[in-house]
């Protein structure tokens, strides 16, 4: 079977001041209805190479109703045939994002999925600059957009369960968007009142999600478990090591396909409903770990053993070598095991409960207030997995127990 036709770096390509904003930007369509051009709504995806970034490039190019206009350091890897514009920048640089931003005059709508997070991942969340570092991303691009972007109408901002304090104290269950703010430092509440304050000084729309562990496809991301379970089967199998479940004590979860985020961030971008609102967003249906792990090893023709509890980051990055074994002898695409896990391995070891041994606090969120708002979409978590498993598989990613 051969492997689908990626885009990296597809069609259009804006760096600065190459092209201009109506070349970038505007794009025409026929209404077959009533015989005129309409124009499109242009989407602007800041973050696009994460992985709710790419996920959504991807829905807002398959809906056909948008221009799409990517912006992030690294090219999104997305299918499809449609042309979007890259746009590449370091939202830390107030002065580049000020030239880029000027290209963006016609954007429409902005989903930022932008995150930026240290080595280690977990420690950086209580940190200061880490917050900080944040909050200048956002705000240089929203900043500038507000006054480039006349026909600026939404933006989407993401947030997650650390909004509720879920990585530092238990939360109520499930936790709701209506409750008061959990008072601690967080750069979630930074953006957030930036955004309300731009917002309301100008009339603008806005949505905030958050979901739950999210499974998507994108590689060297800060939190995507999918090619670290990848990684680790790989590497267990050439040590002639049995796939366990490398965690601690049993957890029953909630997670969110990157598809569902793309899908509830385009609605929300045109719902009025969703009109500065906060959403929590899942699946829709729990799991647990051990009770998943037996289907994710036959994702990846890997054999399921008794639990072995390690820690995952430690693991692979003592056997990168392996790694890079694996690669050279499936003719995958060359990536080092840095950039195919980002900072995932260590996101892998939260979530697994590594080193816990006694009861953990759930994090259940309710996902009642989406709903009764209008976006229904649910999907099978096991399903999820199976899927962006074998995505990364047929791109060449991970080994394809099949072609084996």
């Amino acid at each position: 079977m051969s492997r689908p036709t990626l885009r990296t770096g597809p069609g259009r390509h804006a760096r600065g001041g190459d092209r201009t904003a109506q070349e970038n930007l505007c794009s025409n369509r026929l209404d077959g209805r009533k015989g005129t051009v309409v124009e499109l709504p242009t989407l602007l995806v800041a973050g696009a190479s994460g992985v709710v970034g790419s996920a959504t490039v991807e829905q807002a190019l398959q809906d056909t109703d948008w221009d799409v206009v990517a912006l992030s350091r690294r090219a999104p890897v997305v299918r499809g045939d449609r042309e979007f514009t890259h746009v590449s920048v370091d939202l830390r640089d107030a002065e580049a994002v000020s030239v880029v931003a000027e290209q963006l005059s016609g954007v429409t709508h902005l989903v930022y999925a932008a995150l930026f997070e240290k080595p280690g991942l977990v420690g950086g969340w209580t940190e200061a600059d880490q917050m900080a570092t944040n909050d200048l991303m956002f705000g240089n691009l929203i900043e500038t957009l507000f006054t480039s972007a006349p026909a600026l109408e939404h933006v989407s901002l993401m947030q997650g369960t650390k909004a509720y304090g879920a990585h530092l104290h238990p939360i109520p269950v499930p936790a709701r968007e209506n409750a008061a703010r959990d008072e601690h430092a967080n750069f979630y509440f930074l953006q957030e009142d930036r955004l309300r304050r731009v917002a309301e000084s100008n009339g603008l729309r806005w949505t905030i999600l958050r979901p739950q562990v999210v499974l998507g496809g994108a590689v060297g991301a800060a939190m995507n478990l999918v090619p670290v379970l990848g990684a680790y089967a790989a590497v267990c199998r050439e040590l002639g090591e049995p796939f366990g479940f490398p965690g601690g004590v049993s957890y029953v979860w909630e997670a969110t396909d990157a598809r569902l985020c793309a899908q509830a961030l385009l609605w929300a971008a045109e719902e009025p409903a969703a009109a500065c609102q906060i959403f929590n967003v899942t699946n829709g249906d729990v799991f647990e770990w051990r009770n998943l792990w037996p289907a994710i090893a036959d994702a990846l023709g890997a054999e399921p053993g008794p639990d072995s509890p390690r820690g995952v980051a430690e693991f692979l990055r003592a056997h990168s070598q392996v790694w890079d074994d694996v690669v050279r002898r499936n003719r995958l695409v060359p990536l080092s095991l840095d950039q195919l896990v980002g900072e995932s391995d260590h996101y892998a070891d939260l979530c697994f409960n590594l080193g816990e041994l006694g009861e953990v606090f759930p994090r259940f969120v309710s996902g009642i207030k989406i709903r009764q708002a209008g976006f229904t979409p649910c999907f099978d978590t096991e399903a999820s997995v199976r899927h962006w498993l074998a995505r990364l598989q047929e791109d060449g990613v991970l080994p394809d127990p099949a072609r084996s």
